[in-house]
């Protein structure tokens, strides 16, 4: 898979305007310095951006409570990107290969 698919997904979700063609460092980087920016200045945003993405809360407060290695934002970056990709693969997964079906049966 191409960073395309998870860019296009995270600029979606995240209502911000990344490049398709970025590396998966630069990604992480960019994301991170973005979810900062909320952490500092917007951190109900960021809450309900969380909550829309659907990452998991439990696994969150673990990581954010384990000594630190990572600042928070890069932390949260990762569980972002991860949980995006899970999407995707998983809409691919559960996408029918082909459409034999009428307009009438697919209602």
């Amino acid at each position: 898979m191409k960073n395309e698919e998870l860019v296009k997904e995270i600029n979606k979700n995240l209502a911000i305007l990344l490049p398709n063609e970025i590396s998966l460092d630069e990604l992480h980087i960019r994301l991170s310095e973005f979810l900062n920016e909320l952490i500092q200045k917007d951190f109900q945003k960021l809450i309900r951006l969380l909550y829309r993405i659907d990452i998991s809360e439990a696994k969150l407060k673990q990581l954010l409570q384990q000594p630190p290695k990572e600042d928070a934002s890069k932390i949260i970056a990762e569980l972002i990107i991860e949980r995006q990709l899970q999407k995707i693969k998983s809409r691919k997964l559960y996408r029918p290969s082909h459409d034999n079906f009428t307009e009438e049966e697919k209602w």
